[in-house]
């Protein structure tokens, strides 16, 4: 009589296994899938790309406070030729921005208003990121003003009532090619800004690619399109390293309470 083993063998290639190579597959596949978890912190940043450039660690332990703009962001030596090149009507309202600015206005400075820096300006992350990544969804947090946009993987498209809701993270959804996640950001709040305070519509489009390029390494390539206030696409890469035990704890940015403690 056969034992059990070599009956289990001829049942397996005569096919009466075959339900269980899907699973096979479906776990080889998964595996090649890659984990983003982790606090990051910029390694370097574009000219014109914000505050805040750090080497691959945390910020001081004094940082800037929240409430002033660092005179270098207020517009007096005008735009960086890599900045967004906007539309004549969207570089009026640059240079309203700039002359309020200049003259010491918190009108326009969102920081100072402790609200969200938006996307893309957000993705420069000056304070700091963690990347919280499961199946169906990346989540990343910015310090910075406890800044949180959400990554929906699972299919999901904006539906009418997030186009017509804006707001400064935006609806962002992606899926993987390979070791890169793709990633399309709409219904973004014009009141935020592309980068530094170059204003936007309410057309923007944010597509990103997001993989390592070494161990640790994490690149995130962007794209900004907006019919309305850009006259080409805007273009830039964000390169961050993954933060070592130790060093990969944020802080609350608690902006809100440090303005009614300097009343």
């Amino acid at each position: 009589m056969p034992r059990p083993t070599a009956c289990l063998i001829v049942a397996c290639l005569a096919g009466l296994c075959t339900e269980l190579a899907p699973v096979v597959f479906a776990q080889s596949s998964s595996s090649a899938t890659p984990d983003f978890s982790g606090v990051y912190y910029p390694v370097q940043q574009g000219r014109g790309g914000g505050r805040g450039q750090r080497a691959g660690g945390p910020p001081p332990a004094t940082p800037a406070r929240p409430t002033q703009s660092a005179p270098v962001s207020d517009g007096s030596q005008g735009r960086s030729p890599e900045a967004p090149a906007l539309t004549p009507e969207y570089m009026a309202k640059w240079e309203v921005i700039r002359k309020s600015r200049m003259s010491g206005s918190y009108e326009y400075d969102n920081n100072a208003k402790c609200l969200p820096p938006g996307v893309p300006a957000m993705m420069n992350m000056a304070y700091g990121m963690e990347v919280m990544q499961t199946k169906d969804k990346i989540t990343f947090f910015s310090e910075l003003n406890d800044a949180l946009r959400r990554v929906y993987l699972d299919g999901r498209k904006p539906a009418q009532k997030h186009l017509d809701d804006p707001t400064y993270a935006g609806y962002s959804t992606g899926h993987w090619e390979g070791d890169t996640l793709v990633v399309e950001t709409v219904a973004l709040h014009a009141d935020s800004f592309i980068e530094g305070f170059s204003p936007h519509s309410d057309q923007m489009v944010v597509r990103e690619r997001i993989r390592f390029v070494g161990p640790g390494l994490l690149e995130d390539r962007i794209t900004v399109t907006d019919p309305k206030a850009l006259i080409k696409p805007w273009e830039t890469v964000r390169t961050y390293r993954k933060a070592s035990k130790g060093n990969d704890e944020l802080r609350e940015f608690a902006c809100a309470e440090g303005l009614t403690r300097e009343k």
